[in-house]
């Protein structure tokens, strides 16, 4: 039987009330933020808990509420597998509402991801996933990379080394895309600065004996050993090159990946020395110590790159909601955009439109067993690096965002 003209406009007043009363649900209900990272594999000393920890500490310092909404944090371990991390942001974004996911620690999940936000009309902000392809051929108006990335790492550091005079290289590098694109990317810096590539050798990911890689760079001659690979691969290298002597005055490292965790797991002896580019170091300055002693409170430890760049960019987010009025995402991003990033850990950064924080960032030189004054205490922070050199130059990056 069909439904007369009362009966269905009582249904269709039914349904008015339905979708009203949930739109209003969803817009007085809670602000929910997303960390997804890895909590108990390779990255997770890098990333994992303390991540959750630094965007807790945002939302905490920010007030834990905004547009009279409690902010909530969420969070899930992507097991560095891209279908995994796609699948939980899908989950996220359509059964949970969550307006923002940060970290995206591992490359391949951060791509999966930014994808997967695009298409949902939501916001990432990447702290740990370092390709730079996040900004560069595969770029979203609602992806942000606010850590380090590959081409600072193959920038910044290598570009003054051979500048001192250290211009002769030999690669050790990762067989895979990371590895290659390091190499690559640093080999047009070495070569674009006067210097010279003797030589490269690749070695298969998780690799345990890197004696035979070493003993070919050390016969090269090269100043500079540079290592294309990084977390237990890099360590691995650094730990039995100490073993072998093959660091000195004749010949030094290029661990352009080397991060404060490294340092940790290798130790000062086989990392002494060794230039690095940095997007935050606890103790760079007053500020960010004082930052850096709260989460050692929490965590037992000074925060880490990424787990500082999770309370920065949580931080900036709800910045932008309690300024846009709204956590619609256009009104957000544009927000975003608009205003400085500022915190203990940025200074005066801004957003550019591939998504690039453009921040400035530190050149730092691993301290000698006899200069450290203490746990964690590995890094003498150098000269600062202006965010335009630090980079990839808007006029070299494949972004069709950039080219509007």
């Amino acid at each position: 039987m069909k439904a007369g003209p009362i009966a269905r406009l009582a249904a269709l007043a039914a349904l008015t009330v339905l979708v009203g009363a949930t739109t209003a649900s969803a817009a007085d209900g809670p602000v929910r933020i997303g960390v997804l990272t890895d909590m108990s594999g390779p990255l997770s000393d890098t990333q994992g808990p303390g991540s959750v920890e630094g965007a807790r500490m945002a939302i905490e310092d920010f007030g834990g509420t905004v547009l009279g909404r409690k902010i909530e944090l969420v969070q899930a371990d992507h097991q560095n597998k891209a279908d995994v991390g796609a699948a939980t942001a899908a989950k996220w974004f359509d059964a949970e509402d969550v307006r923002l996911i940060v970290d995206l620690g591992n490359s391949a999940v951060g791509l999966a991801v930014q994808r997967m936000a695009q298409e949902k009309d939501r916001i990432t902000i990447a702290t740990g996933a370092a390709t730079s392809e996040l900004t560069g051929k595969s770029c979203s108006p609602n992806g942000f990379h606010w850590g380090y990335d590959t081409y600072q790492f193959s920038y910044a550091a290598p570009a003054r080394m051979v500048k001192s005079g250290l211009n002769t290289w030999f690669f050790i590098t990762s067989d895979y895309a990371f590895g290659h694109a390091m190499e690559n990317d640093t080999r047009k810096i070495v070569e674009a600065g006067g210097g010279k590539v003797l030589g490269s050798v690749r070695h298969p990911i998780n690799t345990h004996d890197f004696s035979s890689y070493l003993l070919q760079a050390q016969a090269s001659g090269a100043k500079v050993i540079a290592l294309a690979n990084n977390v237990a691969d890099l360590q691995n290298t650094l730990k039995q090159a100490q073993e072998f002597n093959i660091f000195g005055s004749s010949q030094v490292p290029a661990a352009m990946v080397l991060l404060l965790v490294d340092v940790r797991a290798v130790g000062l002896k086989a990392t002494q020395g060794t230039l690095v580019s940095t997007v935050f170091y606890w103790d760079q300055d007053e500020e960010a110590r004082a930052f850096s002693d709260r989460f050692r409170k929490r965590m037992g430890r000074p925060p880490t790159e990424t787990q500082a760049m999770n309370y920065s960019g949580t931080m900036h987010y709800l910045k932008a909601v309690a300024a846009a009025g709204t956590t619609d995402t256009k009104a957000v991003l544009a927000k975003m955009r608009e205003l400085p990033v500022n915190d203990p850990m940025t200074k005066n950064a801004t957003l550019r439109a591939d998504g690039r924080l453009m921040r400035d960032i530190h050149m730092a030189k691993v301290k000698t067993p006899a200069e450290s004054k203490g746990e964690w205490d590995y890094f003498t922070i150098g000269e600062l690096i202006p965010a335009e050199q630090a980079f990839r130059p808007a006029d070299q990056s494949p972004c069709p965002l950039l080219k509007k």
